[in-house]
């Protein structure tokens, strides 16, 4: 069974009053729904639809609620009805399809509303007649102060406007007030055959009616009269006196809720006191950890910045010290080339000095004749000789000619 939300009406499961006041729009509709082509837009549960279908040729019933098709079907077949799920706003049949449709309740429910009218216009034959309902803004308002406003509805209607925005699509507009009155009744207490019907003749107050009724026609239409529904449940008396009696039961049970309510929340005042002191203490402590935090927040900079100023000096340091060994590599690139010079040069004398040895014993060979003349000669050589060898052996002996040896440089000592 689909959910009632006080939107969509089930039979036997709404208050009397509530099925009552839907189901009489139903009603005022069967007098117009004779032999005709019915379209039921927003069908519901069905039961509307079923009625319309007791005097109607066919009856057309669309509703985009699956569940509510689904329900309708099984309580409400007829061979004269065909259920259809679509939107009343985009109605996929075909145009000048029927001679009746009827839209209760459900034009308040549209965001836009005027589709509604102009598929209903659309849809309608020459010489149908289009009957729609919407409750009056002011009186649904009034009655729903404690409520709040409908959560379904997106539209609602006061009398003036709805009546401009039927007259805007359809040429012929005549409209009712529904209210749910008292009356006086006197019943035969055996079946009765008729009934007589004695309205007082005054004017209908549109503000305050509970619900506009409209049938609108593109051609003129013959008379509007009143229709009264009388169900067999309408003693209204007696229905106030239950429906007090419900009231009644319902403020107790509300009234003991209320003093549960009312002990919950003596006990929740406890613990919301006993909480509260909690949260100062841990809201003293919060502050206090803050202040601390920010303390080490201050600190942490101030060893951010010493770090800081630590790192360039670092810097500056490293610098000074690269551009140091960047000159003393080129102090010793320009000491290693004055060695390598120095060693070609002594070894060129060293050479020198060798040949001039060897020429003198060849000499001294080949002159031992002058040997005696020559012989000064010769010791002035020799000590020419051991000059340079003691030269030489400096040279050998230094500490440049160390420190190319070391690198590699310079003639090995074969001593």
């Amino acid at each position: 069974m689909p959910e009632f939300t006080g939107e969509r009406v089930i039979p036997n499961h709404v208050d009397p009053d509530l099925w009552n006041e839907h189901y009489a729009r139903y009603l005022f509709a069967t007098r117009l729904s004779n032999r005709k082509r019915v379209l039921d837009i927003a069908c519901g549960s069905g039961y509307g639809s079923a009625e319309l279908a007791a005097t109607a040729l066919a009856v057309t019933a669309i509703d985009k609620s699956a569940d509510a098709l689904a329900y309708a079907r099984e309580h409400f077949a007829r061979p004269n009805i065909a259920w259809l799920e679509a939107d009343a706003t985009a109605i996929p049949l075909p145009d000048a399809s029927f001679d009746l449709i009827t839209a209760f309740e459900v034009i308040e429910h549209l965001a836009d509303w005027s589709l509604l009218l102009a598929e209903a216009n659309r849809l309608l034959a020459p010489g149908g007649q289009f009957v729609v309902s919407t409750p009056n803004k002011a009186y649904y308002a009034e009655t729903r102060k404690q409520a709040g406003p409908n959560p379904f509805h997106e539209h609602e209607f006061e009398f003036d406007e709805f009546q401009q925005a039927l007259r805007a699509v359809f040429p012929h507009v005549t409209l009712w007030v529904q209210n749910h009155t008292q009356a006086v009744v006197f019943q035969p207490v055996v079946r009765q055959s008729a009934a007589d019907l004695r309205m007082e003749h005054t004017q209908a107050d549109p503000a305050s009616g509970h619900f506009f009724l409209a049938v609108c026609a593109s051609s003129s239409q013959l008379g509007a009269p009143a229709f009264l529904y009388l169900p067999s449940s309408s003693n209204v008396l007696r229905e106030r006196e239950l429906h007090i009696a419900r009231l009644e039961e319902e403020v107790a049970r509300k009234t003991a809720w209320l003093e549960n309510a009312q002990q919950d929340h003596s006990a929740l005042l406890a613990v919301h006191r006993t909480q509260t002191a909690e949260l100062e203490s841990r809201n003293r402590w919060a502050a206090e950890l803050d202040t601390q935090l920010t303390q080490t927040a201050v600190r942490v900079q101030q060893l951010q910045e010493e770090l800081a100023a630590e790192q360039q000096s670092g810097r500056q340091t490293a610098a000074a010290y690269e551009a140091k060994l960047s000159e003393l590599d080129t102090e010793l690139s320009e000491r290693t080339q004055w060695v390598r010079d120095t060693e070609t040069r002594l070894g060129a004398e060293v050479d020198l000095v060798r040949t001039h040895l060897t020429e003198s014993n060849t000499l001294r060979e080949r002159l031992d004749v002058q040997l005696t003349e020559r012989t000064q000669w010769a010791l002035d050589l020799q000590r020419q000789l051991d000059s340079v060898q003691s030269r030489l052996d400096g040279y050998l002996a230094s500490r440049w000619t160390k420190l190319g040896r070391t690198f590699g440089l310079g003639p090995k000592n074969s001593g």
